[in-house]
C-alpha cells in the first residue's frame, strides 16, 4: 500500500536520477571527445614526421573524431574515431584499412609505432614487427631497415622480415624454418 501512494514520488525521484546521471555521461564524454581530439592531432603529427623517411612524403594522415550522436552513445563515449590517410596528392581523405595498399599499410604502421614508441611514458621495451616491410623492396625497404634500426637504438625491436634490405639493418639474426605437415 505504501508503495502505491508513494509510486508518484518514486517515479519523479528515478526520473531526476536518469537526468542526473544523463548530464554526468554527457559532460564527461565531452571531455573524452576533447582528449581524442588533442591526441589525434598530436599523433598526426608524429605520424607524418615519420612518413618521408619511409618513402611516403606525399601522404597524409589523420585521426577522425566524428560525432555518433547521442542515440549511438555508449562506454565508449559520442564519437568515433578512425586513422584516415590520403597516398596520393589531391585525393580525399579515406579509411586507413581501405585506402593503403599492403606496402603502405605496413608503413603507416611502423610510422604509428614509431609515433607511439616515444611518448611520456618513456620508451617501449620490446616492439615486434611481423613483416612490416610487406610489399616493399629495393629502397623502400632499406627506408624501413633504416627506420627500424633507429628505434632499436632504445627499445628491443624483433623483425619477421624476407626482406634482405630490413634484415642487413638488424645486428642480431635468427633463421626460422618450418617443417613437417603442420
Amino acid at each position: 500500500l505504501q508503495a502505491m501512494e508513494s509510486s508518484e514520488d518514486d517515479l519523479k525521484a528515478a526520473e531526476a536520477a536518469v537526468t542526473a546521471a544523463r548530464a554526468a555521461y554527457l559532460a564527461e564524454a565531452v571531455k573524452l571527445t576533447e582528449a581524442r581530439r588533442a591526441a589525434g592531432e598530436r599523433l598526426a603529427v608524429a605520424v607524418m614526421g615519420e612518413l618521408g623517411p619511409l618513402k611516403l612524403e606525399k601522404a597524409r594522415f589523420r585521426v577522425a573524431v566524428e560525432p555518433l550522436g547521442e542515440d549511438r552513445a555508449g562506454p565508449s563515449g559520442l564519437d568515433r574515431v578512425a586513422f584516415e590517410v590520403a597516398t596520393n596528392p589531391g585525393a580525399p581523405f579515406g579509411d586507413l584499412g581501405a585506402i593503403a595498399s599492403g606496402g603502405e599499410l605496413a608503413r603507416f604502421a611502423l610510422a604509428l609505432k614509431a609515433s607511439l614508441a616515444g611518448r611520456a611514458e618513456g620508451p617501449q621495451p620490446l616492439m615486434i614487427f611481423d613483416e612490416v616491410d610487406q610489399g616493399v623492396g629495393g629502397a623502400v625497404a632499406d627506408a624501413v631497415g633504416l627506420r627500424l634500426r633507429r628505434l632499436a637504438a632504445d627499445a628491443q625491436v624483433l623483425v619477421v622480415t624476407h626482406s634482405p634490405q630490413v634484415a642487413a639493418r638488424g645486428d642480431a639474426h635468427w633463421r626460422i624454418s618450418k617443417s613437417g605437415d603442420a
